[in-house]
């Protein structure tokens, strides 16, 4: 019996070894991979094939760890050297990575984001062709990479809460069971020892702490930001000596921060298992150190690190490789069986992994070349074949020798650059440069040439401008308006009494719905709108938030991205600007940058306008709305039309931000029976009064403004007719302005935005998308703020915003002019 157990012993012990002699040369094999790929990449750009590449040499041993705890349903929110990660996680291929160096635009060559992402910026598809949601709970997930530094932190808190959430809100787990296991996923950050000097970095770290959720964040440290060495980034010597004051102890709650050698491929790997039971287990953030690490071929293919390294340096690193190093520690490994050393491999055998390794990169390089190259000779060739019908029938024309010379020339060009490689700028630059050369001559085949170039350039544009807002069935475009029904038509309430009630009966409605912000939860927002429902709804539904606008709507971005449905509030709107970055650069693009591969429906409330203050009540629009394109943006003129916004959204599928007018929250209006089923459509003008001799377009608090003028215009015979854009982005849908403007002959827009703000988009969108000029007899006219903010107090607001007089006698002029 003692015999057969220490049989089985060694059995299981022989096979343990085996198992993990497989593990070790596996990870080396994916090390090369990773690692030709990234010489490889470089060549690439450098031959002219790429324009850009940036690479995750040096940084394959720790990413191999982490990948090892890397479960189904968990996210990653990265930096643009994770390569090795991907690959091992098994949702980036060699030829996917050559596929968006190259920039296809195809989809299964190139999944990440069909080309429109810069190489090495990676992340997974979590939604379906139709808009629905995949069942992201049974795949590893990565939210898509963002070039700006630290970008990648804010909805790193996002992701991570959800799964506290999901805990907490037990109702939701068969519900939502394709989002969440029970809340047991970890959302893995990485970021480069540089961008931690970015204030994202900070502001994330501290939110973490606060809430206590299972981040996993690893620092890959190079010891550079580029040319700029760590000396010079941050006041400490070491990061985990500067971060060691968010270092949690038996008194107070904090972060779990290791630091481990980059090149140690044992201590890493213990270590992420260590730092996934504290995340996943504990829900205690965990910050990964990882030091001694190396950049073989600097930042990217636009510098070169012997510039700013020292030959020291330069030595030190090619001594330090982190391949190497594991090389080396696979062929000194020993391991005791049966009193006898035993080694994992051999060097021959190491060797024949780099000669596959190397061979296969490159076959797989080619594969992706050639994938990108087939479907632009293929149309090549279809221009080059309309070219010959064109020289085959200018015979019949008066200048057959010029034409036949001008086409001859342009054939060659095209041939000429298969020698190379062709792009479609090159094809359609030759075909349209055609057209519009021979646009005087009179040829039958041209026409074929113009359909063509009409035809595929339609095509084309698909390619890369699609997928900016939602496509899908739940696109908040295609939700249908649904009035407010009133019980009672003298019962009147304050602004805020709708808000609050309608915000009630939405939390009834959406066992998902969170509200969140600074000073939301216990007093219920600045403006009581949220008034006593978090004492109803609980602490975990409706929470306050430190005074950190950037991550607030990293939160935001985070869990709707993993099925809940947040309003995050930005208190004010002109602290907007905190976080525009984060809005413009992540959420605005995220379903555009991924081809309607990721999307994030979350929901942003905030205030302003008229009040008094340079801080307080600004009207930044123009900034707004060209920043954040992608991004709805709301301008309800009271509360109910603000509820009725709300309930269209929880209804969709888009992001948005509702800005609701600062001074209409003790402003009395009729409280709706409706409560949570009423819709303000998207993208609808509303003609708030009827008028024959001018069309006054504008929108938020300047409405009220604009009714008393017109009240005004009115006892002098004027008869306007008032516009309420209702929202900016999308802008009149319909095109109700124009017909308009065909019965009043006259433009004239109020907006609170400076001088060319705001008012300078609406004008652009009735002149000229709308057509909108070719029915005025006198120029359109603007009414704005001053190029200032408004200054302190009733008189500064009436003399640096417009007012009753200002519209009144800019209206007489107008009429007067005519």
């Amino acid at each position: 019996m003692n015999c057969n157990n220490k049989n089985n012993t060694n059995d299981e012990e022989e096979n343990s070894f085996d198992s993990f002699r497989q593990i070790v040369l596996n990870d080396y094999r994916l090390a090369r991979i990773s690692r030709e790929t990234s010489l490889l990449g470089r060549k690439e750009v450098l031959n002219g094939r790429a324009k850009f590449g940036i690479f995750g040499d040096g940084k394959e041993i720790p990413q191999l760890a982490m990948a090892k705890v890397f479960k189904n349903g968990d996210f990653r929110s990265g930096y643009y050297r994770d390569q090795t990660f991907m690959m091992a996680i098994g949702v980036l291929t060699v030829k996917n990575f050559f596929s968006q160096l190259y920039a296809h635009s195809d989809l299964e060559s190139e999944p990440v984001s069909s080309g429109r992402m810069m190489t090495s910026h990676f992340g997974t598809r979590i939604i379906n062709n139709d808009g629905t949601w995949k069942n992201i709970v049974q795949k590893k997930n990565s939210i898509a990479d963002i070039s700006s530094t630290a970008s990648q932190m804010p909805r790193l808190l996002g992701l991570a809460q959800a799964s506290k959430i999901y805990k907490k809100l037990k109702n939701l787990r068969e519900t939502h069971k394709m989002f969440s296991n029970n809340g047991n996923e970890v959302a893995f950050g990485t970021i480069g020892n540089a961008s931690i000097s970015e204030g994202l970095f900070w502001e994330t770290l501290n939110a973490a702490s606060v809430l206590q959720i299972p981040i996993i964040l690893s620092i890959w440290d190079d010891e550079y930001g580029i040319s700029v060495p760590n000396k010079y980034q941050f006041s400490k010597k070491n990061i985990s000596d500067l971060l060691s004051g968010f270092h949690r102890n038996k008194k107070e709650k904090g972060i779990e921060i290791i630091r481990v050698n980059g090149y140690d491929y044992m201590n890493l790997t213990q270590t992420y298992v260590h730092a996934d039971k504290i995340a996943r287990y504990e829900h205690v953030p965990v910050i990964i150190h990882v030091t001694n690490l190396t950049q073989p071929q600097g930042h990217s293919t636009s510098s070169s690190h012997e510039r700013y390294k020292s030959k020291e340096r330069l030595e030190w690193e090619i001594n330090n490789d982190g391949i190497k190093k594991f090389r080396n520690w696979i062929l000194n490994f020993k391991f005791n069986k049966k009193n006898n050393l035993q080694s994992l491999t051999d060097v021959y055998y190491l060797d024949q992994i780099d000669v596959e390794a190397k061979k296969y990169v490159k076959n797989e390089q080619e594969k992706a070349w050639k994938s990108f190259q087939s479907p632009i000779l293929k149309i090549k060739n279809e221009v080059v074949r309309i070219l010959h019908k064109m020289q085959n029938s200018s015979s019949l024309t008066k200048n057959k020798k010029w034409i036949n010379k001008c086409i001859k020339k342009h054939i060659q060009e095209l041939n000429d650059t298969q020698k190379n490689f062709s792009t479609k700028k090159s094809i359609f630059r030759i075909a349209r440069k055609i057209l519009y050369l021979l646009s005087k001559v009179e040829l039958n085949s041209k026409y074929c040439l113009i359909e063509w170039v009409k035809n595929k350039y339609n095509q084309e544009q698909e390619n890369y401008s699609s997928h900016l807002y939602s496509i899908s069935d739940k696109s908040s475009f295609k939700i249908t308006e649904i009035f407010p029904i009133y019980k009672n038509s003298n019962f009147e309430v304050d602004g805020r009494i709708v808000l609050r009630e309608n915000f009630d009966k939405l939390l009834e409605l959406y066992p998902d719905l969170l509200i969140f912000g600074e000073d939301v939860g216990k007093i219920g927002d600045v403006n009581q709108g949220l008034e006593g429902l978090q004492k109803k709804y609980g602490k975990t539904r409706i929470f306050d938030t430190g005074i950190r606008e950037s991550t607030i709507i990293g939160q935001g971005i985070g869990l709707a991205m993993r099925g809940l449905r947040p309003i995050v509030e930005i208190q004010y709107i002109d602290y907007i600007l905190y976080a525009l970055q984060i809005m413009s650069d992540d959420l605005a693009t995220l379903q555009y940058r991924t081809k309607g591969g990721q999307k994030s429906p979350v929901i942003i409330r905030t205030r302003g306008h008229r009040l008094e203050g340079i801080w307080h009540s600004g009207s930044p629009m123009g900034g707004i709305i060209n920043y954040l394109r992608g991004i709805l943006v709301l301008v309800p003129r009271n509360m109910v039309k603000a509820a009725g916004f709300y309930n269209t959204l929880l209804s969709g599928d888009d992001p948005a931000l509702v800005i609701e007018c600062l001074n209409g929250y003790r402003i009395k209006e009729k409280l709706p029976e409706n409560l949570g089923f009423f819709k303000t459509p998207i993208g609808i003008v509303e003609i708030t009064r009827k008028g024959k001799d001018i069309t006054i377009v504008t929108y938020g608090s300047t409405w009220r403004i604009v009714n008393e003028a017109a009240e005004e215009l009115s006892k002098i015979n004027i008869d306007s007719e008032i516009i309420d854009v209702q929202s900016l982005i999308p802008f009149d849908l319909r095109k109700n302005i124009v017909k308009s403007l065909q019965k009043t002959n006259r433009l004239l827009i109020i907006d609170e935005d400076v001088p060319g703000g705001a008012s300078a988009y609406i004008l652009q969108k009735i002149l000229e998308e709308q057509n909108g000029y070719y029915y005025l007899d006198s120029p359109p006219v603007t009414i704005t703020a001053k190029e200032h903010r408004p200054p302190y107090g009733s008189d500064g607001d009436y003399f640096s915003k417009p007012s009753v007089e200002n519209i009144v006698e800019k209206v007489l002029e107008i009429m007067y002019d005519t």
